[in-house]
C-alpha cells in the first residue's frame, strides 16, 4: 500500500475533475455517485476517494473491493431515510476506567458544612454572590422565601441580560410557579435538602418541556423540545427552581449564537468564551444562583477561567445526558457552574446518579463530607506548568502554591507522558448526531460557514480510522493513569482545551488539559485572581475517575483561606 504525499494531491486533483467534489470521502461516496448520475462506483470514484483517505491499494485490492461497495449502494439509501430520534445513542457506552483502576463503591452520608448565625441583610439583592450554601440555610430558616429569592433573581438577571447577553429564554412563570410550591412545602416541614428553592439556569442545549430549546442556533429559533432533560427533572426533585435558558454557542462552539454574543462580567468588551457561555456569565455576574453547563472539549473550564467561575467538569458517567443535545457520546458530560467549590458538590448530591436511560452512568455514589481533612490527600502539582507561566498569572499561581503548603499539603512533581495524538471521536460522533440537518437546506440557516464545514468533514474519517483513535485513546488513559497513580489530586495552571488535538510542541500544561479531557477525568476550575486585563486567572484541580469529591474538598479549602470567589465583577468594559 503507498501513500505519499505526492500520490494523495494527484489523485484528490483527479477526483475534483470528476466534479465531486473534494470533501468527498468513502461514507458519502454513494450520495455523490447518485448527483454525478452514475448507477454505481467505477474504479476511477474508488481509487479517488480512498486517495482522499490517505490509502492508495493496488488495481486488484481495488477490483476486489469494488463489487461490496456497490452492494452498499442500496443500504446506504435505506439506512439515511431511519428516522433516529435524538436520545437514541449508539449501542455502546464509554469508560472513564482502565485496567487495574478501582474506585470507592461505599455510599457514605452526605454531609454539607455547617452554617450558623446567617442574618438576612436589609437589601436582599445583597446576598447574590453568596455561596448555595449560604441562601440555603436563609431559605430553610425562613429568612427569605424562595418567591422572594427567585424574584430577586429574576429583576437582576433581566437587568444583566441587556450588557451580557446571557439569556435565550426568560422562564419567570415556570420560576415563580415552582419557588411558590417550594414554600408551601418547607411551610408545610417538607424541607428537600439544600437546593430547595434555589434559583438555576440551564444551558440551551438542556430539554426544559414546553419551552424552546436552540442549541444557540437560528435553525431551531422556536422548536420545543417535549421532554425535560434528566438533570432538569433531578434537580426539580431536589426543589431547585429554574428561571431561565441560558445562551450556548452555537451548536455548542464557542460563545456566539443567534442573538450574538454573550459577554464577560469582568470586562463586557469581551465574550465570555464557551460554549457555556451564558452559564458562566450569568453565574458570575450573579444572575443565578447556580447554573449547569456542558462540555465536550474545554466548555465547562474554558468559561469558568475567563468569568471567574468556580465549575466542576465531572468524571465521565456522573450526570445523565439524556435530553441534552449531543457533540460526543465518549466525552459530553454536565457540570455545575457555581461560585464557590462545596456549592458544585451540593448539585452533584442532587444528579450525580443513573436514570436508566443514559447508559453509560453508572452506580458509583457522590460522597461528600465537607469534614474531610485534605492533608491526608496525596497531592501532586505540574511544576512545568507553574514555572512556565508569566506575569500576574505566575504571581497568582505562586500564592496559590504558598497557600496550599499552608494547610499541611505538600504537592509532589506530576510528570505529563509524551503524547501526541488526535482522537476522531468529537468529529465524528457530531456528525453522527446532526447528520440529518447538516444533508438538508435547513443548514444555510447557520450563520458560520466554518461550523457547518466542521460538522461535514469529519464525513472524511472512516469507521475503521475512528475506532483506530479510539484505541490509541485507550493507549492514552493507561499512560497518563501511570503518570499519577501516586496521587490523588493534583493542580495546573488554568489553561484553554483545543478539541482533542495534542501537539508535540504544546506546554506541558496544554498537553495535559487535552489528555485529561480526553481521559474523562474530574477537574474543578478555581478562579484564583486577576490578570493584567482585569480578568480572572484560575488553578484547576484535576483528580482520578470518580475523585470529584476529593477535588472539590482540595478546591474548598483554598477557597476558604484565600476568599476570592467572594469578588464581584464591576461589569465595567476595559480596552484590550
Amino acid at each position: 500500500m503507498k501513500n505519499s504525499p505526492a500520490s494523495r494531491r494527484r489523485f484528490m486533483a483527479h477526483f475534483a475533475g470528476l466534479g465531486l467534489g473534494s470533501t468527498l470521502l468513502p461514507g458519502v461516496l454513494w450520495a455523490q455517485v447518485n448527483q454525478a448520475g452514475q448507477g454505481r462506483v467505477t474504479a476511477e470514484m474508488l481509487k479517488a476517494a480512498l486517495a482522499l483517505s490517505g490509502l492508495e491499494f493496488d488495481a486488484e485490492a481495488r477490483q476486489a473491493m469494488l463489487r461490496g461497495v456497490n452492494q452498499n449502494l442500496e443500504r446506504y439509501e435505506k439506512l439515511r431515510d431511519v428516522d433516529i430520534p435524538d436520545d437514541v445513542g449508539p449501542p455502546f457506552h464509554f469508560s472513564a476506567l482502565v485496567p487495574g483502576m478501582t474506585v470507592d463503591r461505599t455510599r457514605r452520608p452526605f454531609r454539607p458544612s455547617t452554617v450558623r448565625g446567617l442574618k438576612r441583610p436589609a437589601n436582599l439583592e445583597d446576598v447574590a454572590f453568596w455561596p448555595v450554601r449560604h441562601l440555603a440555610e436563609l431559605v430553610r430558616t425562613k429568612q427569605v422565601s424562595s418567591v422572594e429569592l427567585t424574584q430577586m433573581y429574576l429583576a437582576r438577571l433581566h437587568r444583566l441580560n441587556a450588557k451580557l447577553n446571557c439569556v435565550v429564554t426568560f422562564l419567570d412563570a415556570l420560576g415563580l410557579q415552582q419557588a411558590a410550591q417550594a414554600d408551601r412545602e418547607i411551610a408545610a416541614g417538607n424541607y428537600r435538602g439544600p437546593l430547595h428553592g434555589i434559583p438555576w439556569g440551564a444551558k440551551d442545549i438542556i430539554a426544559v418541556k414546553g419551552h424552546p430549546t436552540t442549541w444557540g442556533s437560528a435553525v431551531y429559533r422556536d422548536r420545543v423540545i417535549d421532554v425535560d432533560a434528566a438533570v432538569v427533572e433531578l434537580l426539580r426533585e431536589a426543589g431547585a427552581v429554574l428561571i431561565a435558558k441560558l445562551t450556548t454557542g452555537e451548536f455548542a462552539h464557542g460563545d456566539r449564537h443567534l442573538l450574538g454574543q454573550t459577554k464577560n462580567p469582568w470586562n463586557p468588551a469581551l465574550g465570555s468564551s464557551g460554549s457555556s457561555a451564558g452559564s458562566a456569565s450569568a453565574t458570575s455576574a450573579g444572575g443565578v444562583a447556580f447554573a449547569i453547563g456542558t462540555e465536550t472539549a474545554g466548555s465547562l473550564l474554558s468559561p469558568a477561567l475567563v468569568c471567574g467561575v468556580t465549575t466542576l467538569r465531572p468524571t465521565f458517567g456522573r450526570i445523565s445526558r439524556h435530553g441534552v443535545m449531543a457533540l460526543s457520546w465518549t466525552q459530553d458530560r454536565l457540570g455545575p457552574m457555581c461560585r464557590y467549590a462545596e456549592d458544585c458538590a451540593l448539585v452533584m448530591h442532587a444528579v450525580a446518579r443513573p436514570d436508566g436511560r443514559d447508559l453509560s452512568v453508572v452506580d458509583i455514589p457522590f460522597n461528600w463530607d465537607a469534614r474531610v481533612d485534605v492533608r491526608k490527600l496525596r497531592v501532586g502539582i505540574l511544576a512545568d506548568g507553574f514555572e512556565n507561566a508569566t506575569g500576574r498569572t505566575r504571581e497568582n499561581a505562586d500564592k496559590f502554591l504558598a497557600l496550599v503548603r499552608t494547610l499541611g499539603v505538600t504537592p509532589v512533581p506530576v510528570t505529563v507522558p509524551r503524547f501526541s495524538h488526535y482522537t476522531a471521536a468529537l468529529g465524528v460522533e457530531k456528525a453522527v448526531f446532526h447528520d440529518r440537518l447538516f444533508r438538508t437546506d435547513r443548514a444555510r440557516q447557520i450563520s458560520r460557514p466554518d461550523l457547518a464545514a466542521g460538522f461535514r468533514s469529519p464525513r472524511t474519517i472512516s469507521a475503521v480510522d475512528y475506532l483506530v483513535s479510539q484505541r490509541v485513546r485507550t493507549m492514552l488513559m493507561m499512560q497518563l493513569a501511570e503518570a499519577t497513580a501516586g496521587v490523588d489530586v493534583w493542580l495546573s495552571i488554568g489553561t484553554h482545551s483545543k478539541g482533542g488535538a495534542i501537539a508535540e510542541d504544546e506546554t506541558p500544561t496544554q498537553r495535559h488539559s487535552e489528555m485529561a479531557n480526553l481521559a474523562c477525568y474530574p477537574a474543578l476550575a478555581v478562579p484564583n485572581g486577576l490578570n493584567e486585563g482585569g480578568t480572572p486567572t484560575s488553578i484547576t484541580v484535576y483528580g482520578r475517575p470518580f475523585a470529584d469529591s476529593e477535588v472539590i474538598a482540595l478546591g474548598k479549602a483554598c477557597q476558604d483561606v484565600l476568599g476570592f470567589h467572594r469578588e464581584q465583577p464591576t461589569l465595567q468594559e476595559r480596552a484590550g
